[in-house]
């Protein structure tokens, strides 16, 4: 059966999060999961959202999503695209679903004239850094991320360093 990909609507919320919550679980994080439907649905599909989404699916079953926005690099002078989650299903792996999500965001990076299409792999995540790797993906070592969240960040912008 072939692989159909489509933009996401608001109706998959609950989709996107059960896919959310499973990757969270594959990365050993489930307990940083903090948002609901309602939550997807107002972030990513509300007015003003400048994140997307796309859904996999085979044979009218939905088998995987992606997540992504547009970025800036001020050295090229173009925007990016930056992949802020891939998943497909463990029954689904292997058929291509993480290949053809991939080439499918590579397109529309090319379509908008992008400069960059990036995203982040943990350290640990051997089977996808090979994936990664296998069609020239290559890691940007020099760089550290660095990250303020909950009352770090909070204190920060209240002015309590």
């Amino acid at each position: 059966m072939p692989l159909h990909i489509r933009p996401a609507t608001a109706e998959d919320a609950a989709l996107i999060l059960r896919f959310i919550t499973d990757l969270a679980i594959y990365e050993k994080a489930e307990h940083e999961v903090k948002t609901d439907v309602a939550g997807i649905r107002d972030s990513l599909f509300g007015e003003g959202s400048t994140t997307q989404a796309l859904i996999c699916e085979r044979d009218g079953a939905p088998i995987g999503y992606a997540v992504y926005f547009f970025n800036y690099s001020t050295w090229l002078g173009k925007h990016g695209l930056y992949l802020e989650d891939l998943y497909v299903s463990p029954e689904a792996r292997g058929l291509g679903a993480g290949k053809a999500l991939l080439r499918h965001l590579a397109r529309i990076a090319v379509e908008r004239g992008c400069g960059r299409f990036e995203w982040a792999v943990l350290d640990w995540n051997t089977p996808a850094i090979e994936f990664y790797e296998s069609f020239g993906a290559r890691p940007q070592d020099e760089w550290t991320t660095y990250r303020l969240a909950g009352d770090a960040l909070s204190a920060f912008a209240a002015g309590e360093d």
